[in-house]
């Protein structure tokens, strides 16, 4: 993409995570993966401090948390090597799935899960790039459209290949039946939750 670079700072950034995790034996010997994680010796500190009281949600919740941020920090880190930070790679990536390649404001918010405010100038920087347009909505004469340029599209085709090689990677831990079990208890976490699908627009 002739080099531009897109520069990370308007995110927020986020301190990376850090846990003295020492190994517990007893623990260790009851994992299938032979060791334990920063989450074990969190649910032990929480069981001395509450003997009796049932903590087990800290166990899904926080690993989902813990899961989530490692995750996206090696998942940026891979699209910034294209010149993408995470956040513009989420919403390219986001258009080139939606109906015709085009979304509403609304709706991109939505589906990144990030406030108008901060989408705004986002779509400003993206938009300055050359990677997507801004146009009157035919169906609403107050509401705009984004779609993808041609330079956007041939970049995020080619950086969403890249990223997913790199998530096989980031899965080899798993085996491919326990990545569709993890896949559909996570599914029927979100939806017990309220988190949907949103409509296709036709």
């Amino acid at each position: 993409m002739g080099g531009m670079t897109l520069r990370m700072d308007v995110d927020s950034p986020r301190p990376p995570v850090h846990y003295n995790v020492r190994m517990n034996t007893r623990d260790a010997g009851n994992n299938k993966a032979g060791g334990t994680d920063a989450v074990d010796r969190l649910l032990e500190m929480w069981e001395r401090e509450w003997p009796g009281r049932d903590v087990s949600p800290l166990g899904v919740i926080s690993r989902i948390n813990r899961a989530s941020r490692l995750l996206t920090d090696r998942i940026d880190d891979t699209v910034g090597e294209h010149g993408l930070p995470g956040w513009g790679y989420r919403l390219l990536a986001t258009l080139r799935h939606a109906p015709s390649q085009q979304i509403t404001p609304t709706a991109l918010a939505r589906a990144v899960m990030v406030t108008s405010g901060a989408m705004t100038k986002q779509l400003d920087r993206l938009e300055d790039a050359g990677l997507l347009y801004r146009m009157p909505d035919p169906d609403d004469r107050r509401g705009i459209l984004i779609g993808l340029t041609p330079r956007g599209r041939e970049l995020i085709d080619r950086v969403i290949l890249a990223h997913i090689a790199h998530e096989h990677d980031l899965l080899a831990g798993l085996a491919p039946d326990e990545r569709d079990t993890l896949a559909a208890l996570l599914r029927k976490l979100l939806l017990s939750i309220g988190d949907t699908a949103e409509p296709n627009r036709q």
